[in-house]
């Protein structure tokens, strides 16, 4: 059974003050959710992805913990710096594929909703990055909305709890940024 929010808040800030116990108990806590996440990415990916849920887990999960200068704020700080590993893990992967292959098959992602008849696009991974540190230029918290929606799977709230901003200014400033997105990612096509 998954801990509550604030058991793992509490679990985060034990395994800060260097408790063996909690330590592993969070590990295991943040594997397993982590694994939820970048399982249900997947399932949203083409068959032949080279890069398995698995291994994104595991490179997010180095990236997190080799970073020892972050001292997490609980539950939902946590899950949006592991969103933005798993980005730059994926964004990475495809940036050596595009090298190794010099074109063809590169990383690609699939976005829910954000074609203009609200279906489903595969963009690649590169273009959606890139996207994204543009809009970051533009507006550094509407990057984060899309970066914690998409790649940390969280709602709207959870989201809007991260960023400390009310929820309706949160589902406005994700359409915003959604809309964005779209533009600039269909653009490219």
């Amino acid at each position: 059974m998954d801990p509550s929010s604030s058991e793992l808040t509490r679990l985060i800030a034990d395994a800060r003050q260097g408790g063996r116990e909690a330590t592993d108990r969070l590990l295991a806590v943040v594997y397993k959710e982590l694994r939820a996440l970048a399982q249900s990415y997947f399932a949203q990916q083409r068959g032949n992805h080279t890069l398995q849920p698995t291994a994104l887990v595991h490179e997010a999960y180095l990236r997190l913990v080799r970073n020892a200068a972050i001292e997490w704020d609980g539950r939902s700080h946590f899950f949006a710096v592991a969103a933005r590993a798993m980005r730059n893990v994926l964004a990475d992967h495809a940036r050596s594929r595009r090298a190794a292959k010099r074109g063809g098959d590169w990383g690609e992602v699939a976005l829910t909703g954000y074609g203009s008849d609200g279906s489903d696009r595969i963009f690649d991974a590169l273009d959606v990055d890139e996207a994204l540190q543009e809009l970051a230029q533009l507006n550094e918290r509407h990057a984060q909305i899309v970066e914690l929606r998409f790649f940390g799977g969280m709602t709207v709230a959870e989201a809007a709890n991260v960023l400390e901003i009310s929820e309706r200014t949160a589902a406005g400033e994700w359409q915003l940024a959604r809309a964005w997105l779209r533009r600039a990612l269909e653009s490219g096509d």
